[in-house]
């Protein structure tokens, strides 16, 4: 999805972090389950994977977002991490 200014150029749409995503295969005590939050937590929780984690795990947003003018709707390790540097800043509780 791309945004229209007025001079007529196209613009990524905005990411929206607030949305729900579940991370996906990553062990949680005796089971798998998936946990459902924010894509901004999802991503944050997967950062704070180790790197075999990491690898495993995957990342389903609640709609498609649009990474580098593709859509996506299914993150797994580099695509992951893409999203992990666009975060916006966190903010103390």
């Amino acid at each position: 999805m791309t945004e229209t200014t007025d001079e007529g150029v196209s613009t990524p749409t905005a990411i929206d972090w607030r949305m729900s995503a579940s991370l996906e295969d990553v062990p949680r005590g005796d089971s798998e389950l998936a946990e459902v939050t924010s894509l901004e937590q999802a991503v944050r929780a997967w950062a704070g994977l180790d790197r075999e984690l990491q690898s495993r795990a995957r990342l389903a947003p609640d709609r498609p977002i649009d990474l580098d003018g593709a859509m996506t709707a299914m993150f797994t390790g580099q695509a992951i991490a893409m999203l992990v540097k666009r975060l916006p800043p966190s903010y103390p509780a």
